[in-house]
């Protein structure tokens, strides 16, 4: 199981990638609500970052496919 540190680690390469290459999708990541943690979850752990990355990796992916050159 990854620790913290890991997950964080990724988040902050992906997070470098997308704004390098996408940047027309990083202005959007501060407005992603999964990125806040809830009022009943104020607490910021392992699995809150790891639905995280999780999110942003599946928002890249999304990305990439519905603009890539056709």
């Amino acid at each position: 199981m990854r620790n913290l540190q890991k997950v964080l680690k990724e988040i902050t390469e992906l997070t470098f990638e997308i704004k390098k290459n996408y940047p027309e999708l990083y202005q959007f990541l501060e407005e992603n609500p999964l990125a806040i943690p809830s009022e009943n979850n104020l607490e910021i752990n392992k699995k809150v970052m790891q639905d995280y990355l999780e999110s942003l990796k599946l928002l890249l992916a999304h990305h990439k496919e519905t603009h890539s050159l056709k």
